[in-house]
């Protein structure tokens, strides 16, 4: 109990800061709903009057990029560069001598912005959906059980990411181009930019064998329903096989780095 309470009150402190610093979040959330709208008629154009694209029809396609936004928003550039910041200003050294797990509280305080972040986007995609009929919206709550669970699944296996790519800030002098990095492997391979099933058969396959798909491909497969309940689960259950696979490899990473840090002095 006291533990929980521990990462409880790391969490709570994340939300502060994210309120504290509002004015600077609002200004990059509004920057990602203003790059949602561009994704959004981009898209209006590509379809152009087609019925259908890639097996997606435009009231679906609308949907996707709904779900998308909502996935990408619940953990954002905040969370991300809260990490990586942490070791490049060397106060990842007093993280060393507290009581407490370094990737827990990393993750206590991504679930604490994500409470506000995912509000905060909710509520836009609400907005949105007033001015944009035709949005496919799941009528079965057992479906919705199974979007939320998949949301959380999907945010776990994101953070996971994150925190692999955050740790490479060990050997480097700037974060900058790790995270561009990730994000552009990420977005590219989740489906964030374009979905899989536009892909080429070979590439297709193989980003449904990598962690990314579970990010943003599989809560958009089960919120537009396109499989049936058995597949659903299997979806879920390979997104929490790659969140325990990137927690595992983020603890060796950490422990790896821990000692590199040690031997060199730093």
């Amino acid at each position: 109990m006291v533990r929980f309470k521990k990462y409880k009150s790391i969490s709570n402190r994340s939300l502060q800061n994210v309120l504290a610093y509002r004015t600077s979040y609002i200004i990059t959330f509004a920057s990602n709903f203003v790059n949602l709208l561009a994704i959004y008629f981009l898209w209006q154009g590509i379809y152009g009057g087609r019925m259908e694209l890639g097996g997606y029809t435009w009231d679906q396609m609308k949907t996707y990029l709904l779900v998308t936004f909502l996935a990408n928003s619940i953990l954002s550039w905040y969370s991300e560069t809260a990490i990586s910041g942490k070791i490049l200003d060397g106060s990842v050294v007093a993280d060393l001598l507290k009581p407490i797990d370094f990737q827990s509280a990393r993750f206590a305080e991504t679930l604490g912005s994500s409470l506000l972040e995912g509000g905060m986007g909710t509520i836009i995609i609400g907005t949105f959906m007033l001015f944009t009929p035709g949005v496919s919206i799941p009528d079965s709550p057992l479906i919705w059980v199974f979007f939320i669970v998949s949301m959380f699944a999907a945010m776990l296996v994101k953070f996971g990411v994150v925190y692999l790519a955050a740790l490479l800030c060990f050997w480097s002098t700037g974060s900058m181009g790790i995270v561009w990095a990730r994000i552009a492997v990420t977005n590219l391979l989740s489906g964030a930019l374009v979905p899989l099933a536009f892909f080429p058969n070979w590439l297709e396959n193989l980003a449904m064998l990598l962690p990314f798909q579970s990010i943003i491909h599989t809560p958009t497969v089960i919120f537009l329903q396109q499989a049936d309940v058995l597949e659903m689960l299997k979806l879920i259950g390979v997104q929490c096989f790659w969140g325990c696979t990137l927690w595992i490899a983020g603890r060796f990473m950490w422990n790896w780095a821990v000692r590199q840090v040690t031997i060199h002095g730093g």
